[in-house]
């Protein structure tokens, strides 16, 4: 797909049956639940982590990249990067990426924005740091969406290929209430894998 701000990824091959979920914001103190159901259907995820929330749970932040997950940046501060000057843009990446590097022994290659907003400048940004553009294929809004709600609207982005997008923190708070997330990804899982679909980070998504 073509974009004025360069070269974003929003979807991995279309002959693949394999789903990429993501979810942004955290880690939070619920994310290590969320961790547990997907080691329950042996699903691998990718996390898109702000640097602030893995100074806050370094532990957590630790945990997931131990239990073989993907973490990506997702800005320090979770700020909203429109109308934002480019230097103001590199130091929220760049700081985000020394956190999580530092938490988590993981350097991410992957960058999502916060709330999908992208701005001039970050083109650039993205390839001083050598991270890669990530967006998505279907999101679930489970920000505000009870788990009912949230499990009918990614039903209508799942196919080959696709990259969901839900939610392990909510936006800079620090112990946010994600059950809605966790129910939905509970009991959506299985319900993909009888369909015949495996669960990959992004990066193994789209290395084919």
């Amino acid at each position: 797909m073509l974009d004025p701000f360069g070269g974003w990824i929003y979807h991995g091959p279309r002959e693949k049956r394999s789903i990429a979920l993501t979810f942004d914001d955290g880690p939070s103190g619920s994310t290590s639940r969320l961790l547990e159901v997907l080691a329950h259907h042996d699903a691998h995820a990718t996390f898109f982590q702000c640097g602030m929330h893995t100074r806050r749970h370094k532990d957590i932040a630790r945990a997931t990249a131990e239990a073989g997950h993907e973490i990506g940046n997702h800005t320090d501060s979770h700020r909203l990067l429109a109308l934002r000057p480019r230097r103001f843009l590199r130091d929220e990446l760049r700081r985000a990426q020394e956190s999580i590097a530092e938490a988590t022994g993981q350097t991410p290659v992957l960058f999502r924005p916060p709330y999908g907003v992208r701005w001039f400048g970050l083109r650039g940004v993205l390839r001083e740091l050598g991270l890669l553009g990530v967006m998505w294929t279907k999101i679930g809004r489970d920000w505000k969406y009870p788990a009912d709600q949230v499990i009918r609207c990614l039903r209508r982005g799942v196919a080959n290929g696709a990259i969901l997008c839900l939610h392990d923190g909510r936006d800079v708070e620090a112990e946010p209430d994600i059950e809605n997330t966790i129910e939905a990804v509970r009991r959506l899982l299985p319900e993909l894998k009888d369909q015949g679909f495996r669960f990959e980070t992004v990066s193994r998504l789209i290395a084919s």
